[in-house]
């Protein structure tokens, strides 16, 4: 457990999640699971991608207390506050790299359906879902989105530069603004561009029918290769929730586990 859950991350993890008033019931009776014993079962289930029903008896809770712990976590937004603490660690130590960010996202298949799904154009109109993600130069996921498959990338830009939090700086004010964002051609639309120069935020967007999005390749490479760390998260192979919140939470995890490797070995 202490491998899934180490010291340093569990500190962290005490700091955002909310209190649990423990009632037993009159004459004893069975103990509450502890919250580490959960979150080590949580994260692997994220990492090995296993369902809950195959969560391996040696964690302690079973697989339903289990469940029941992560949705109400995710109802109480524990994950994006843990992200944004690891992201405020990094900002602190300098570690967050403003210069340029890069925008892309990712498709996989729904293999059940639900909310913010839709036929993915690239896999025969097979139900999907897409992780929209935006990157500081260095491949730290600052913010991130889902949406069904069908939703143009372009609709994504807005609401993941807004959705960047605002983040510890080593020195000076908390800062959520990249001066420069890099896209895809994607995100080549002329409403998009007044939009972020309103925002003061200079871009790199591929031209539609000029040029290729290979030649962003020196500076976009970083979120392609977030997109593959994403993917170490074999969870994120196939989206199996019907709930979109839930689905989002594996990707919040796996985007605050991006950056708490990167935190660990600071802190270390």
């Amino acid at each position: 457990m202490s491998g899934l859950v180490p010291e340093e991350l569990w500190v962290l993890f005490r700091c955002v999640v909310p209190p649990t008033e423990v009632k037993r019931p009159q004459g004893g009776g069975r103990r509450r699971a502890g919250d580490r014993e959960t979150l080590a079962a949580i994260v692997f289930v994220v990492t090995s991608g296993c369902t809950w029903r195959q969560l391996p008896p040696v964690f302690g809770p079973c697989w339903q207390t289990v469940f029941r712990r992560f949705a109400r976590w995710s109802r109480d937004r524990v994950w994006v506050r843990l992200h944004r603490v690891i992201l405020d660690g990094l900002g602190a130590r300098g570690e967050v790299d403003w210069s340029r960010c890069a925008i892309d996202s990712v498709s996989v298949r729904a293999a059940k359906g639900g909310h913010l799904t839709g036929p993915n154009p690239t896999d025969r109109g097979k139900s999907g879902s897409k992780i929209h993600l935006i990157t500081d130069r260095n491949g730290l996921p600052l913010s991130l989105g889902i949406s069904g498959a069908n939703v143009h990338d372009s609709q994504g830009l807005e609401p993941l530069v807004r959705g960047i939090p605002l983040i510890r700086s080593r020195l000076g004010p908390r800062r959520r603004q990249p001066a420069k964002l890099h896209a895809d051609k994607g995100y080549d639309y002329d409403h998009l561009c007044r939009w972020l120069r309103k925002r003061g935020i200079r871009h790199r967007i591929a031209r539609r029918g000029v040029e290729s999005s290979t030649r962003l390749g020196l500076h976009r490479w970083v979120v392609e290769r977030t997109v593959s760390w994403l993917a170490g998260c074999h969870r994120l192979h196939r989206r199996y929730e019907r709930k979109a919140e839930h689905f989002l939470a594996f990707v919040g995890i796996a985007a605050a586990f991006i950056g708490y490797r990167r935190l660990g070995r600071l802190m270390t």
